[in-house]
């Protein structure tokens, strides 16, 4: 429709114009603002396009030629003009100013042959399209004009250099099916042939061709005084974020041949060669024909297709829709919607219908219609729309030159556009253009009606594609993604195939359909973004994704797990991101508390037995150890394992860890040098380890005791040794075996300070010096360690006698009033070492952890002599034995008991999530959720204050029981 005037705006910008004129120079110009022939469009040009007006005052002269001549006339004129300067021209400037003035005098003349209804959709669309394909020819000739000259490029022809050149330049998009809009950028691809390009011998391709890309943007997009001839967008390319600018047609063939996606074969459908090697470019689409036409109309091509479709938001016609802001091309019923119906369809029936092959939208759904895939009711009513659609979408365009799709939001705007569209009022073009877009919606809904979308509860989820939907990005910010755009590039790069992970077109689909309930589980977690990056992270390192996103689809509860490791245990994670199959463990429903260590037992030993030597062996202990730890953390984080029972499943993990290489080195060692007649060896374990408290980032605080026949001065093997020598070195080995690193990392970091004379001693003590020393020597914090302290490995018998000999240790009378004594300067001592830290390290700050330990292991060492039964190396067990006993009141032991349990759940979680202590600053929200609910509490300012407390008490009961202000 011819824009209707609006007489206040116009009035004096038709002055102005007038006052400009020379009537006998521009008779044509004179007429129209007298009220004859183009009075109208111009009147409705002053009114509501101050792009095109600029183009009327700044030369009347090429307004008269658009006035006088036929449109097609004058365009080609301009086009002939363009092309002869350009061939003259002395220089990149000059070309620029050139082609910068043919897109002027193009927007124009299109304009107002738009404007005025002289011109269809078609018509129109076709023109600015000739104008690009004109531009990017004459701009390429003029750069490989330059290399010549310069003696980098030697073309067969000077004149049509561009001819055999060995570059071609695809139009995508729109302007690769003649469709471009009037403020569009254009999408290309830049190829070259390294073999056949004419180059100066020795000239590298590559660079030369990426410089001559480079300088084809530039001259094309950048803004001068005479503005810009096209923005150039070369994201279509395959992987743009990791390749250069212009590809070699070997790696394009590669590309596409192995990870090129479904929205890159729809984009084929329309890829056009527009300039350089013409019959290079149709040569390529022949070749890629096969990836773009699947020979079978086969469930598997429509299972790709339907995966693509379902991540755009289909609403079905029930929301309403606003006027005001809705964006044409990307919103509800809008133009993407009716390309997306025609491209579908062509990709799923394309590859045995040579007819349905074409680029342009209008001419493909009639040749859907004549194929009888749509009816004709679908053909004529999508056209109608399509047309209106896109004039609505010029004129938008018109009225600053910018490229944009959106409605105005303001009233005031908004009705200026509907004068500018050629209606009366808002309500006119309401009514039109709602009515279009429900038909759209319609038809779009249809078209796969039995597939209910992925997102349709949260919002579109639209990953395809070189640009951010909006509705998108919408989405993302409800589900509380700080940068939206980051996540849509984020996730557009996995479907490039950089990762090993997603090189299988099964991965990608299977990602595909997983990524709405990834995002929806990440954002309940808290930090999305942060726990994408991990997600991100994970699938880098991954050799392949099929399985895990298989898995993923198919069970929400491992998902669910999934995000919650991402978004609150980055520890957990980086295991994760190393071993990606530990998420394995997490199928194998309750396999630690059925079967307990003798699952362990059997489970590392077939593993072991897979290794082919000695460092195959080391390297699966530390995987299967690892893994095991993991599938602990995932499950204590579900909720699925108790936290005070962890410690006890990851002791169980390294004892059984310990006995399985203690028996790998002693096989090792006995090789080289036999061994001592009658060797027993006593693997100690201590602290958590012994008290079966352990955590995921606890050391391994071993002694190791031995003992051989009194007669046996060497080994008996080949190369023999004295005993306390083979002892030593087979603990040295064995502690390598459990921390040294290997390329699957460590196992267990190893502290074997609580031996005889701490650093300074062997590494390895004879049953009998131990004993020696513990009744003779050891101090006072050496015997506390004790309390805690039992045989996990080597020869029961001596263990056994190990047993007695800390029993019998225990059980000794003490000086009360000395061991209280050493017990309160040890704690200062610590204190003055660790302290400091607030009172979220639960174990070092004042009625921590240490403290609750103290207590009991003091409660022992000063009554085990009267009460030996109340020895027991757990501390939380220990503290109910001294309660049964008597040596520790009913208040004292309730209070200590409920604070051992509380420490021990929130360090089990906070040594799973983050290795160390906790910083409340730096723990989200859904981390401190998982924390709250271990403690019972309603929130965090709660658990806070449960924690202040608790210490505050426990520090009281330490005093009452270590008697020391």
């Amino acid at each position: 429709m011819i824009p209707i005037e609006d007489e206040r705006r116009a009035k004096p910008r038709l002055a102005d114009l007038a006052a400009r004129l020379d009537a006998a120079a521009q008779p044509n110009v004179a007429k129209a603002l007298e009220g004859g022939s183009g009075h109208r469009v111009l009147a409705g040009v002053a009114s509501g396009s101050p792009f095109l007006w600029g183009l009327c005052l700044a030369d009347p002269d090429r307004l008269e030629r658009v006035l006088a001549g036929q449109p097609e006339q004058v365009l080609a004129a301009a086009m002939r003009q363009a092309q002869s300067r350009c061939r003259t021209a002395g220089d990149t400037v000059e070309v620029m100013h050139v082609l910068r003035l043919l897109k002027q005098e193009a927007a124009l003349v299109i304009g107002f042959a738009d404007l005025s209804c002289d011109w269809q959709l078609a018509e129109v669309t076709g023109a600015l399209t000739r104008v690009a394909d004109e531009s990017v020819r004459l701009a390429l000739c003029h750069l490989l004009r330059e290399a010549a000259n310069a003696g980098r490029f030697n073309p067969p022809d000077l004149d049509h250099p561009d001819r055999d050149c060995g570059l071609v330049a695809l139009a995508m998009g729109k302007q690769g099916a003649f469709e471009l809009n009037y403020s569009s950028d254009i999408d290309l691809i830049v190829l070259y042939d390294p073999e056949a390009a004419p180059l100066r011998e020795g000239l590298e391709p590559a660079p030369f061709f990426v410089r001559v890309t480079q300088g084809l943007v530039k001259l094309l997009s950048e803004r001068t005084a005479d503005g810009y001839v096209f923005r150039v967008d070369l994201r279509l390319r395959p992987d743009p974020g990791a390749t250069a600018v212009a590809i070699s047609l070997p790696a394009a063939y590669s590309y596409y041949e192995s990870v090129g996606q479904n929205w890159e074969r729809a984009a084929m459908i329309k890829a056009r060669p527009c300039a350089g090697d013409i019959p290079l470019g149709e040569q390529f689409l022949a070749g890629l024909a096969p990836f773009v036409w699947r020979r079978h109309l086969d469930y598997a091509a429509i299972a790709d297709v339907h995966a693509m479709k379902r991540q755009i938001h289909a609403h079905k016609g029930h929301e309403v829709i606003a006027v005001a802001g809705h964006n044409l091309k990307l919103g509800r019923g809008g133009i993407r919607e009716i390309e997306f119906f025609v491209q579908t369809q062509q990709l799923i029936a394309g590859g045995r219908n040579p007819d349905l092959r074409g680029q342009g939208t209008v001419e493909m759904l009639a040749a859907l219609q004549s194929a009888g895939w749509i009816t004709a009711e679908a053909r004529d009513e999508l056209t109608e729309a399509y047309e209106f659609l896109r004039g609505l979408e010029h004129r938008l365009q018109m009225t600053a030159d910018e490229q944009t799709h959106s409605l105005p939001e303001s009233k005031a705007a908004l009705k200026d556009f509907a004068h500018f569209a050629g209606y009366a009022d808002v309500a006119a073009l309401s009514k039109a253009l709602i009515a279009r877009l429900e038909t759209v919606q319609r038809h779009y809904a249809r078209l796969f009606e039995a597939s209910a979308p992925l997102a349709s509860d949260i919002g579109s989820l639209v990953f395809t594609g070189k640009q951010d939907d909006p509705e998108t990005l919408k989405t993302l910010e409800r589900l509380g993604f700080s940068s939206p755009s980051q996540v849509t590039e984020l996730i557009r790069s996995w479907h490039f195939g950089r990762y090993p992970a997603m090189r299988s077109a099964k991965a990608r689909e299977d990602l595909t359909e997983l990524t709405p309930a990834l995002l929806q589980a990440l954002a309940r977690e808290g930090r999305p973004d942060k726990a994408l990056i991990v997600f991100d992270g994970l699938l880098s390192r991954m050799p392949s994704g099929y399985q895990l996103f298989s898995i993923l689809r198919n069970n929400a509860r491992l998902l669910d797990v999934l995000a919650r490791i991402l978004g609150v245990a980055p520890r957990l994670a980086e295991v994760l991101v190393r071993r990606p199959h530990a998420l394995d463990g997490l199928l194998d429903h309750g396999s630690e508390s059925s079967h307990g260590e003798d699952w362990l037992r059997t489970r590392l030993a077939s593993t072991l037995a897979t290794g082919e030597n000695y460092e195959d062996k080391l390297d699966l202990a530390r995987i299967f150890a690892r893994e095991r730890i993991f599938v602990l953390g995932a499950r204590l984080l579900s909720g699925e394992l108790d936290p005070l029972a962890a410690g006890g499943r990851i002791s169980d993990l390294a004892e059984t860890t310990v006995r399985a290489l203690l028996e790998l080195v002693c096989i090792e060692l006995k090789e080289a040098h036999g061994m001592p007649r009658g060797a027993r060896i006593g693997i100690l374990g201590m602290g958590k380890l012994g008290g079966r408290e352990m955590t995921a980032s606890s050391d391994l605080d071993l002694i190791v005791l031995y003992d051989h026949d009194p007669e046996a001065y060497e080994t008996d093997g080949r190369r023999p040794i004295a005993p306390s020598v083979w002892f030593a070195r087979l603990t040295q080995r064995l502690i390598a075996a459990l921390s040294a690193p290997t390329a699957q990392g460590t196992l267990f970091s190893v502290d074997m300070r609580l031996r005889p004379s701490g650093q300074k001693g062997p590494v390895a003590i004879h049953i009998d010096g131990f004993r020696e020393y513990q009744h003779k020597e050891a101090w006072t914090w050496e015997h506390m360690a004790m309390t805690r302290a039992r045989p996990i490995a080597g020869d029961s018998t001596l263990g056994k006698e190990i047993d007695e000999t800390i029993e019998g240790v225990l059980t000794l009378k003490r000086d009360s009033g000395k061991i209280r004594k050493d017990v309160a300067e040890m704690r200062a001592l610590l204190e003055s070492e660790k302290g400091g830290r607030g009172n979220w390290d639960l174990k070092n700050a004042p009625g921590g952890l240490v403290d609750i330990e103290f207590v009991a292991q003091t409660l022992q060492l000063l009554h085990a002599a009267d009460h030996p039964q109340m020895l027991d190396t757990n501390t939380g067990r220990a503290l109910d034995k001294a309660a049964a006993v008597g040596v520790l009141g009913k208040t004292a032991h309730a209070r200590l008991s409920e604070a051992w349990r509380l420490y021990t759940a929130l360090s089990q979680v906070i040594r799973f999530c983050v290795g160390g202590n906790l910083d409340p600053e730096k723990t989200s929200e859904a981390g401190k959720a998982l924390l709250c609910r271990v403690a019972e509490c309603g929130d965090f300012d709660e658990l806070n204050q449960l924690v202040a407390v608790t210490q505050t008490r426990i520090r009281e009961i330490f005093r009452e029981v270590i008697g020391t202000e």
